[in-house]
């Protein structure tokens, strides 16, 4: 506990009552209870300990849209909720989850964030939402910080109330076009045709340059399109516009990958040779799988994500979490990077809790200690995290980036593996990158 956060007093006054020092000790020892619990972690069957309010926090994420639709996340959020209350809170507090739909719309969007305000939360934790300039000004009028977003926009890298636990966006695509450079000719990128949609070349096309290759053709989609075979056909054309060189053709149109991939299929017959590529969110082993697998589209393509490939063995404690608390619930997926990303941000949460201790957990508490340099290990999931400000990435135009580490990944025999060991630093290539 640092100096910054408040502490009670553990010393007692010689001129208290009997009766008064009697409430007083017992103040004290359940004050001891809780921060011993929490040095020691969650111990099963745990009642309770500082009789404190239940510590309250957002997340959400779009559900039932015609796009972008990431239902997982605040189902994981609940189900996380109910283990860590089950298993006593976190240093004696019960977690009180509120979800909200942010219905991939800014007004919806807004509206979480005043929801949020009025609920008095300490935290939106592990959330999606592309409407960053809705969201972000309530929260940081009421002080609230944004922990754990899912880092879809380059905003979440940018203010000063995110925290958040990957790279995002910029970081996949710099990743993807680090791994592409030496092995495509031609690279054709097929993106949404939205503000975020406009940030991804200049991502992709800096980790291409960093491996002496020119920037990628950029091809605009409608986000809502139900078919793409247009988009598909002038991305094949591209690919192969250079005799003898192996083109490479990259959908990140998020849900709306699997459409495009059903057009690309039809188109590529004439362009056998073209090879796919993609980042984490837009496929995911469900995606490999529904494509067809081993025979599918994806086969022998790269794919860059945030954390390790979802059959490794580092997933167990949140996959036991999802079969004691979520068993049946089918919107949470282990293998979905938005679950992953709650689950993490929940992590750097009861880390927070866990160092707050007995003391007041309010939106400025929490803030105070992420930014006094609270070290949070997610178990090998991702480095240790930290938000200090000389552990800030400024030097990249992302001032609150802190993991710029990426994985590379394969499909190979239809199943998404690792392709190398470990993870990658991609904070250099993102230096060049434009993402005004």
């Amino acid at each position: 506990m640092t100096g910054r956060q408040r502490k009670r007093s553990m010393l007692l006054p010689a001129s208290l009552r009997p009766a008064a020092r009697r409430s007083a000790l017992c103040a004290v020892a359940l004050a001891v209870c809780a921060s011993l619990a929490a040095g020691c972690g969650l111990v099963p069957g745990a009642t309770g300990g500082s009789g404190d309010e239940p510590v309250t926090v957002m997340t959400w994420a779009p559900e039932d849209t015609r796009v972008t639709n990431k239902p997982g996340m605040p189902a994981m959020a609940r189900a996380y909720a109910r283990w860590v209350n089950s298993h006593g809170g976190v240093g004696g507090r019960e977690l009180r989850v509120l979800t909200c739909n942010e219905r991939n719309d800014s007004v919806s969007a807004a509206k979480c964030a005043r929801r949020a305000v009025k609920e008095n939360v300490v935290a939106v934790v592990g959330s999606y939402s592309q409407y960053s300039d809705s969201f972000f000004p309530p929260l940081e009028g009421a002080g609230i910080p944004y922990v754990g977003g899912y880092g879809v926009t380059t905003a979440e890298f940018t203010r000063a109330l995110s925290y958040p636990v990957n790279g995002g966006q910029p970081v996949l695509l710099a990743g993807l076009g680090r791994q592409l450079a030496p092995d495509c000719g031609p690279v054709a990128l097929v993106r949404p045709d939205t503000i975020t949609g406009d940030e991804l070349p200049g991502l992709l096309d800096a980790g291409l340059a960093s491996g002496g290759h020119g920037p990628a053709q950029d091809q605009r989609a409608a986000e809502d399109a139900t078919e793409y075979s247009g988009q598909a056909d002038r991305a094949l054309r591209r690919a192969t516009a250079t005799p003898g060189a192996k083109g490479c053709v990259i959908p990140a149109l998020g849900d709306r990958t699997g459409i495009f991939m059903d057009s690309f299929r039809r188109a590529r017959e004439d362009y056998p040779a073209v090879r796919t590529a993609a980042v984490l969110g837009s496929v995911d082993q469900t995606v490999v799988d529904a494509g067809g697998g081993r025979t599918g589209p994806y086969e022998g393509a790269y794919i860059t994500g945030w954390y390790p490939v979802a059959s490794d063995p580092r997933w167990n404690a949140m996959k036991k979490v999802i079969n004691e608390e979520a068993f049946g619930d089918n919107r949470i997926d282990p293998a979905d990077p938005g679950v992953q990303t709650t689950w993490i941000a929940y992590t750097v949460l009861r880390a927070v809790l866990e160092r707050i201790g007995a003391g007041e957990v309010t939106p400025g508490s929490v803030r105070r200690t992420l930014d006094d340099g609270l070290t949070v290990r997610t178990g090998g999931l991702t480095p240790p995290l930290r938000w200090r400000s000389e552990d800030l990435l400024a030097s990249v135009g992302l001032p609150r980036l802190v993991n710029a580490d990426v994985t590379l990944q394969v499909v190979r025999q239809g199943r998404l593996v690792a392709a190398t060991e470990g993870f990658v630093d991609m904070a250099k290539p993102l230096e060049n990158a434009d993402v005004d």
